[in-house]
């Protein structure tokens, strides 16, 4: 997984990548490849061993990253909460992320207070006679009433479409504010709809190639999950 903050003393984001031991092993020469070091192994962004994890940071300005960690110079390994993945072009699925550049708006001169408004005189209250009660709402007006009142329904249950190989965190976010929750309405999602999502989602999803998402939502949604689990082996970003 990466993390971003934003550093304003150095006008560049602090990027930390962490990769877990449990998905590399301990005691290995992790390194991150990517487009910012040029692939280079030697330049790579060398990560330590700590509790749980390996770790690394460093700083970019904005821009659109691509990266792969690598273990002693052979093992290439993806991000499997990656903001979205790409094909390298060699075969293989780089993970993508986005770093959003920084608008940097002056701040606006303060206005020069107001003088103090006087208090407006308050009118004089309308006699009470003058307050005509309102008129109780008859018996069959509340019933109508009632009738018409929508019913109440259930929350909708969601399922954790992070499952799907391709589907990040982020991805995930961006279905569900189109509507998509669970792994039916997945399945059933046309291609152009969901490329639709992703192309209003901006640059960084535009890369995601969400060809095998309706196919695993399909396994999924029918508990078929040995299946499953033999289609995502094939997979690599969620990419055939």
């Amino acid at each position: 997984m990466i993390k971003k903050a934003y550093v304003k003393s150095k006008q560049l984001y602090e990027v930390t990548f962490e990769v877990p031991t449990t998905l590399v092993g301990e005691n290995r020469d992790i390194r991150v490849l990517a487009n910012f070091n040029d692939w280079s192994w030697d330049g790579g962004l060398v990560m330590k061993s700590g509790k749980g994890a390996y770790k690394a940071a460093t700083h970019l300005p904005a821009g659109h990253y691509q990266f792969r960690y690598l273990a002693d110079g052979w093992d290439w390994r993806n991000d499997d909460q990656a903001e979205a993945y790409t094909d390298s072009g060699y075969g293989t699925i780089n993970c993508c992320f986005a770093l959003d550049a920084v608008n940097k708006v002056a701040a606006a001169p303060k206005a020069p207070a107001k003088p103090a408004a006087k208090k407006a005189e308050a009118k004089p209250a309308a006699p009470k006679a003058a307050v005509k009660k309102a008129e109780a709402t008859p018996p069959a007006a509340k019933k109508t009433a009632a009738k018409a009142a929508p019913a109440k329904t259930e929350a909708k249950k969601a399922d954790d479409l992070k499952r799907i190989e391709g589907i990040g965190p982020k991805i995930a976010t961006l279905l569900n504010e189109a509507g998509i929750y669970t792994f039916a309405e997945l399945s059933k999602a046309s291609p152009t709809m969901l490329a639709d999502v992703l192309q209003a989602a901006g640059a960084r999803y535009r890369l995601a190639k969400p060809g095998t998402w309706q196919e695993q939502a399909s396994l999924a949604a029918a508990g078929k999950e040995e299946e499953l689990k033999k289609l995502q082996e094939e997979l690599k970003g969620g990419v055939r």
